[in-house]
C-alpha cells in the first residue's frame, strides 16, 4: 500500500499550513524549511511552479501518490461539473478521509491506519481499502470489536461535523449522505490552479 513516509514538519512549513494535522514546527518555525531559513532570498515563482505547487499541496494534504491523484483528475474531468470542484468531492469522498471527517481519528493518516487494520465496515461488509470512493446513502461503521479503542474515542469527543455527513454517536455509525458542495470543503486549496497544470 503506498503512502507518502518522508518527512512531515519540512512539507508542513512549506506551505506554512498544517497539512498533517498540529504541528509545533511550524510555531516554532514559521518561515520556509531550508539552511538559511528566513534570510534566504526567494525569486519570483513562475506560474508552472505556482500550478505545481497547489497539486502537491492537495496530495499531501489528502495522501495521495502521483498516479492515484492523475486517475482521480480524469475521473473528475469526464464527470459532469466543474472540474476541480468534482475533484476536490472525489477527494473528499475516500473512506480514509470520510473517516477523518466523521471524527474518527484527529488526522488523516490516523483514518487510513483504522481502515487498513479493519476497524472499519461500509454497508455491513468489512472494508480496508483507503481509497474506496464512498457514495451517497453508504454508510461507515465502526466493528464492534473496536468501538473501545480509545484514541478512537478521544477523537470523536473533539468531532466537528459537516454537512453532508450524519453520525449516530450511539451506533457508531455514519452516514455519506452526498458529495460536498466546494463552499462546505473547509481546505484552502485552489483547486483551479491544478485544472490549469493539467490542461498544459
Amino acid at each position: 500500500m503506498a503512502r507518502y513516509t518522508g518527512p512531515k514538519s519540512k512539507i508542513a512549513r512549506r506551505f506554512k499550513e498544517p497539512i498533517f494535522g498540529p504541528d509545533k514546527a511550524l510555531d516554532k518555525k514559521n518561515y520556509k524549511p531550508g539552511m538559511h531559513g528566513n534570510s534566504r532570498r526567494r525569486g519570483k515563482q513562475s506560474e508552472y511552479a505556482i500550478q505545481l505547487g497547489e497539486k502537491q499541496k492537495a496530495k499531501y494534504t489528502y495522501g495521495v501518490l502521483e498516479r492515484q491523484f492523475a486517475n482521480l483528475f480524469d475521473k473528475a474531468a469526464r464527470k459532469h461539473g466543474i472540474t476541480g470542484e468534482n475533484l476536490l468531492k472525489f477527494l473528499e469522498a475516500r473512506l480514509d478521509n470520510t473517516c477523518f471527517r466523521l471524527g474518527l481519528s484527529t488526522t488523516r493518516d490516523g483514518a487510513r491506519q483504522l481502515v487498513s487494520h479493519k476497524h472499519i465496515l461500509v454497508n455491513g461488509n468489512l472494508l480496508n481499502i483507503p481509497s474506496y470512493l464512498l457514495k451517497p446513502g453508504d454508510v461507515v461503521t465502526v466493528r464492534e470489536q473496536s468501538q473501545s479503542l480509545e484514541n478512537l474515542n478521544n477523537s470523536l469527543a473533539r468531532r466537528k461535523t459537516y454537512n453532508w455527513l450524519q453520525w449516530d454517536a450511539a451506533t457508531y455509525q455514519g452516514t455519506f449522505l452526498s458529495l460536498p458542495e466546494r463552499e462546505d470543503i473547509p481546505e484552502k486549496i485552489k483547486e483551479q490552479l491544478i485544472v490549469e497544470l493539467y490542461s498544459k
